[in-house]
């Protein structure tokens, strides 16, 4: 659980079936309510990116949602990759 108004990293790892760390292309962030609506949609850069295939943001938690879902979405190999996870966001302890 997360506090709302907190500093997250988000991050994520893409890789091939067989495992293998790749740097995909057209890497974005999209962060949803709980209702699966879209809030906001981010495009990555080197900048986010940590080692081979492993990317990363620093997110704000909106104060106004008490759940976020994001995903890390790229193409690799024509195809699409993503990855999707969530964060509960309470208001204090």
């Amino acid at each position: 659980m997360a506090l709302a108004g907190d500093t997250v990293r988000l991050k994520c790892h893409f890789r091939t079936f067989d495992g293998q760390s790749v740097n995909p292309a057209d890497v974005k962030l999209t962060i949803y309510d709980s209702n699966k609506q879209q809030i906001e949609q981010i495009a990555l850069t080197d900048s986010n990116k940590e080692n081979v295939g492993v990317y990363f943001y620093d997110y704000v938690l909106p104060m106004n949602h008490s759940k976020i879902i994001f995903e890390f979405s790229a193409v690799y190999n024509n195809k699409p990759i993503l990855v999707r996870d969530s964060v509960k966001i309470q208001f204090s302890k």
